[in-house]
């Protein structure tokens, strides 16, 4: 008889996302003919033994700008150009996933607009957060990468597999990410493995901006979706700042668009030209599904 593993305690972050949940179902119960909540629990997380998140425990793997460099010549040219937008950008793995030609790109390809997500192979119509519904803005080299893989087409998933139907980040990570990871020699200072999640990426870019070049803050927390206040606590709820509340950056293509040239992005880009997908992606994405559940 094969045994049965034993089942590994859950972490103080898991832990502490799941009453997170019970306290957002709480507080949407509200009064149907006021709209006031019913309910105004007092939660005491010592009380109720929730464990406190240690930040020094909690594997956070980033990457440096020579692993990224080797990524950004990796040998498939689908996923080469998914790693430098990753990386250029800060964008979530489904967030770019999602991304459709003649929907949520300039026509400057300067910018690239996050609207929707790829969940599980499914395109949802939703995001994360209200601040992950954003704009990021390109550097002009990444611009011209991004220009040249799409080429002529029209219309569908910037990034796709047969006939324009969306990828699944889990087979990106164990058929390209790993391997490439594992080949450029890379080393997970936690785990001491060759492996690491595409968080990796977007780690890379929030520590390149905030600490080699002069990004401002709020323009930094915007391309990386960051909500107001979000670095108050240790699990990143906290509180709206008024200067938060009054920062308009968004607002301020321009501006953005200086900051986006100016900061770079950290890491070489081959020399070589990026390969157009064939026609057979060309065709649009399947529909986007409705949310079932908060993530």
């Amino acid at each position: 008889m094969s045994k049965v593993r034993p089942k590994k305690p859950l972490s103080a972050a898991t832990i502490n996302a799941y009453v997170d949940v019970a306290k957002h179902v709480v507080a949407s119960a509200v009064d149907e003919e006021t709209g006031k909540r019913l309910y105004h629990p007092d939660w005491d997380n010592k009380f109720m033994g929730v464990p406190k998140i240690n930040k020094k425990k909690q594997k956070r793997p980033s990457i440096s700008s020579k692993i990224m460099t080797g990524l950004a010549n990796y040998g498939v040219t689908l996923y080469r150009v998914l790693f430098i937008l990753l990386a250029a950008t800060g964008a979530r793995i489904g967030e770019m996933l999602g991304i459709e030609i003649g929907k949520h790109i300039s026509p400057d390809f300067r910018t690239i607009f996050i609207r929707q997500k790829v969940r599980k192979g499914k395109i949802e119509c939703y995001l994360k957060t209200d601040a992950s519904y954003r704009d990021i803005d390109l550097h002009p080299a990444i611009s011209a990468v991004l220009r040249g893989f799409v080429g002529e087409r029209q219309s569908g998933l910037v990034f796709c597999g047969d006939a324009g139907k969306p990828i699944s980040a889990a087979t990106i990570y164990s058929r390209h990410l790993h391997p490439a990871l594992k080949a450029l020699g890379y080393q997970n200072k936690f785990d001491h493995s060759h492996k690491a999640g595409f968080h990796a990426l977007r780690r890379f870019r929030n520590t390149f901006l905030k600490n080699f070049t002069r990004c401002p803050e709020g323009l930094r927390k915007y391309w990386l979706a960051w909500a107001r206040g979000e670095d108050k606590d240790e699990r990143g709820g906290g509180s709206e700042d008024m200067d938060d509340r009054y920062d308009m950056i968004e607002d301020n293509l321009p501006f953005r668009l200086q900051m986006a040239e100016e900061c770079g992005f950290g890491f070489e880009l081959p020399s070589l030209v990026p390969t157009v997908p064939n026609s057979d992606q060309n065709q649009s994405a399947s529909t986007c599904s409705q949310p079932q559940q908060n993530e």
